[in-house]
């Protein structure tokens, strides 16, 4: 079970690495163009900061186009790269051709229970709902992701859930099955912060000085 920053900024990356508990470094084409860069040179400078995996999607108009993306990326950083296939009927002989020459796949923008199931015949090594987005389109992302938990129990393929705007939707996202969830900095910031466990430490810190402070 992991947490991954969803970011193509390389200051995020910095950030998320400086944190030293964030898993991996996810992309898309949406991050990508608020950053402003060609996404391969954004993937060389993002492997750079960080230590872990770097997610990359690939977006060519053809399969063939596609495929070659895949590779160019790989090659980059082959046991760090995990090349991001959008869930399509057609994109799936390319996942299966990539997971079987040894890359790490992530069927992405996955939808239902049975795009799951067929991303992991084809050795996807994740699959990412995009849980508030499916919540605003279906209505209950979170239902979705606990069906796609169980049609992959047994399986080695593992979900990743994205588009997560809060903290309760990223708990609900884990508690329904989901494996690991990738979310903005800020949200990981949140995650970490409670307002009662912001008084505890108040009120331990008043102790302190009590303990301290000289009787008058």
């Amino acid at each position: 079970m992991a947490i991954f920053v969803d970011s193509a900024d390389p200051d995020d990356a910095r950030r998320a690495q400086a944190l030293g508990f964030v898993g991996a470094v996810t992309t898309n084409p949406s991050l990508v163009a608020k950053v402003g860069r060609p996404a391969l040179e954004l993937l060389h400078e993002l492997l750079e900061i960080f230590d872990g995996p770097v997610f990359y999607q690939v977006t060519a108009e053809t399969l063939a186009g596609r495929a070659d993306q895949a590779w160019e990326a790989y090659r980059v950083a082959p046991q760090r790269v995990v090349v991001k296939i959008p869930a399509a009927t057609e994109n799936l002989p390319l996942a299966k051709e990539l997971a079987a020459a040894g890359m790490m796949t992530c069927v992405t923008a996955v939808c239902s229970a049975a795009q799951a199931y067929l991303a992991a015949q084809v050795q996807a090594r994740y699959v990412a709902p995009y849980v508030n987005r499916l919540t605003r389109q279906l209505g209950d992302g979170v239902a979705v992701v606990r069906d796609m938990a169980a049609i992959l129990r047994g399986t080695q393929t593992e979900i990743l859930a994205a588009s997560l705007k809060s903290v309760s939707e990223a708990e609900a996202a884990l508690l329904a099955g989901a494996q690991h969830i990738t979310v903005p900095l800020d949200l990981i910031v949140a995650m970490g912060e409670h307002e009662f466990s912001r008084q505890a430490i108040a009120e331990f810190d008043a102790a302190v000085r009590s303990m301290v402070e000289p009787a008058r």
